[in-house]
């Protein structure tokens, strides 16, 4: 689904133990000189490189092809490196092998600051400039040049201190193996398809180098005999696919190999007390078992203000009094509307019944279709246009927005303390928030987010069978492979939660895929997206790319609800986007051209995201809800009326 508005640019800081072996204190230096060695190779390739761009004349198709064949085969020196540059330096890494011109990014450390401007450059911008009806010769000299420039600061002391060691290694390893799964085989920065399988086998061979010099000089540390044995296994598997990425094993590539390394890479970063300040490591979990368990990163907080609250009983009654809330009517101006009138428990916490929901006056509606909040916590920034960067601020908002809920945190707030159940139910739960002594806002949308999160913690087919639990019919395998290839959904929907957050799990991104404001194609959706948020020509029209997760039951589908079938998103998705069906979409960022799917191939894909389904327990409404000494608002309906 092409390339897209990215969200990881971190400068590294990685905090040094006290107690700790480097390879100056072993007396050797392999992995040291290891790391100067490749980075000096690549500095050779790219200045070679550079100077034949200087000296093309770029006018033939064989002098297009003969560049094209060097930027190449100098991105096989630079994915070699991979595994260090993108962990090491990530920001820098992006003016090497920058996926897009400019980057607009909001991290997960940073949601209370507006977005930020970056430009790209490097290798992958390069061969996209080659992909122009006339390549630009200057603008060409110019990304490799800065390519070169950024590439001089991985000799910095700043960076090569990092390498005395052990810590960064595995945590550079985590990422990479990440990133194995969920974007080295997918095409997410790699336009030419045809070179995807082949940079992996160089990276993968390269890496094995990394290792193998990592444990001479770090013995006490060092990687173990299972793991290298299981990681050449891998290399034999790989070496042993087709070089046509749309018919690499996937499936097999991420269960069989990749995972059962990530969980072994996991449990020696806690033996070994791997220690990193690093924020690409901000989201993710060292707890985590698999790439495939919920907990692999943090999203959001869904407890909110009852962050510390750790008592099974506690969290049993906020949950409780979540679920009055989220049924209870008393939080609209009317008292009419509840959270259930739009995120229907029954439905995936969704709508299901309308394209969009209504607004507050009852008769017209809104501009946006109502998304599921299962699996919402696994999202850094909330709404389409990422607006809200928690889900209590996403609740208030929608508490206080005069066309959704139409009332105020104040009224609502005094409405429900003058039910006797509520008001007895958070007082008891001050103790557990010192920073509020009395009840507040924060309360309420705490209890409301946690109760609804805890539908998001159960596992689909597919993750049991990517934990090798559960067997799948060879069809759904094959959709997944598709997924992750032909079809180019990887690029944008990343795993293990099919979202638009990609390995590191610390932002959140946003497409621009033209939708259009009718089935007939007519026009485009005058939604403006994340230009409301943050205007600028890159953000016009974009949306938060959200989870295929529960997409079976979750329809009608994109942002204005305008498809209700999946078969009507895949084929939008085949036929290139807005811009395929002749939009005028100059900023999409999924690619217009077609993909050439067979019909076979998407019923396969569709099996797969059926397979993404997940048996979430049922909600069961409260039998009445708590009174209130107001009597007026006793007539209050559970769910509200509309």
């Amino acid at each position: 689904m092409g390339l897209k508005i990215k969200c990881a640019g971190i400068v590294l800081l990685i905090a040094l133990a006290v107690v700790t072996i480097s390879f100056k204190q072993s007396g050797k230096d392999t992995y040291g000189k290891h790391y100067l060695a490749e980075l000096d190779e690549l500095s050779v390739s790219q200045s070679a490189l550079l100077e034949s761009v200087r000296n093309s004349p770029m006018q033939s198709a064989s002098d297009i092809v003969k560049i094209k064949n060097e930027i190449l085969n100098v991105r096989q020196h630079l994915k070699g490196m991979d595994f260090w540059l993108r962990y090491l330096e990530p920001t820098v890494y992006k003016k090497m092998n920058g996926p897009l011109p400019v980057e607009w990014e909001t991290e997960v450390f940073e949601k209370f600051e507006k977005p930020y401007k970056r430009e790209g450059a490097g290798l992958t911008l390069a061969l996209q400039a080659l992909d122009e009806p006339q390549p630009n010769k200057a603008a060409l000299i110019s990304l490799i040049q800065q390519s070169i420039t950024a590439e001089q600061t991985y000799k910095n002391d700043s960076i090569t201190k990092h390498l005395t060691t052990f810590h960064h290694f595995y945590l550079c390893n985590r990422l990479y193996l990440l990133n194995l799964a969920a974007i080295y085989t997918t095409g997410f920065e790699c336009p030419d398809t045809a070179a995807i399988v082949h940079e992996l086998r160089r990276m993968t061979k390269d890496v094995k180098e990394i290792y193998l010099s990592y444990n001479e000089s770090f013995p006490t540390t060092a990687l173990s005999t299972e793991y290298l044995k299981q990681y050449d296994e891998m290399i034999d598997f790989i070496d042993a696919q087709s070089s046509d990425f749309s018919s690499f094993d996937h499936f097999t590539f991420i269960r069989n190999y990749v995972n059962p390394l990530f969980i072994k890479n996991q449990k020696m970063v806690k033996e070994f007390g791997a220690v990193s300040k690093n924020m690409l490591d901000y989201s993710l979990n060292k707890e985590a078992t698999s790439i495939f368990k919920k907990d692999l990163y943090f999203g959001q907080n869904p407890k909110g203000i009852f962050l510390r609250v750790d008592d099974a009983e506690a969290l049993s009654e906020i949950e409780e009094l979540g679920r009055l809330l989220f049924y209870d009517p008393i939080l609209s101006g009317n008292n009419q509307r509840s959270c259930a009138s739009c995120h229907k428990p029954g439905q995936y916490f969704a709508d299901t019944t309308l394209t969009t929901a209504f607004q507050f006056n009852g008769k017209d509606n809104l501009t946006r279709n109502t998304p599921s909040l299962v699996n919402a916590e696994f999202n850094h920034l909330i709404m389409l246009d990422g607006l809200h960067f928690t889900l209590q601020h996403q609740i208030k908002a929608v508490v206080a927005n005069p066309i959704e809920m139409g009332t105020s945190e104040k009224d609502a707030l005094i409405k429900i303390l003058s039910c006797k159940d509520y008001e007895k139910g958070f007082k008891k739960l001050l103790k557990y928030t010192p920073q509020e002594q009395t009840i507040t806002f924060d309360h309420i949308a705490s209890a409301i987010s946690f109760y609804y999160s805890r539908f998001s913690n159960t596992y689909a087919p597919f993750d049991n069978a990517m934990n090798d639990t559960l067997k799948l019919d060879p069809a759904v395998i094959k959709g997944f492979n598709i997924f992750m290839s032909k079809a180019q959904c990887a690029t944008c929907h990343f795993v293990p939660q099919f979202n638009g957050v990609k390995p590191p799990y610390i932002g959140s991104e946003f497409e621009v895929l033209g939708v259009p404001a009718d089935t007939g194609f007519r026009a485009l959706s005058k939604d403006k997206g994340r230009y409301e948020v943050n205007p600028a020509v890159e953000t016009m029209s974009a949306f938060r790319t959200g989870s295929i997760r529960n997409a079976q039951y979750t329809k009608p589908y994109m942002h204005n609800g305008v498809f209700s079938s999946l078969m009507e998103v895949i084929n939008f998705y085949n036929n290139g986007g807005g811009a395929g069906r002749s939009l005028a979409v100059p900023n999409q960022t999924l690619s217009a051209d077609k993909l050439g799917l067979s019909e076979t191939e998407k019923q396969q894909l569709i099996l797969f995201i059926f397979n993404l389904t997940e048996p979430i327990p049922k909600s069961n409404p409260p039998a009445r809800l708590p009174v209130s000494r107001n009597k007026a608002l006793n007539t209050r309906i559970v769910g509200g009326i509309y």
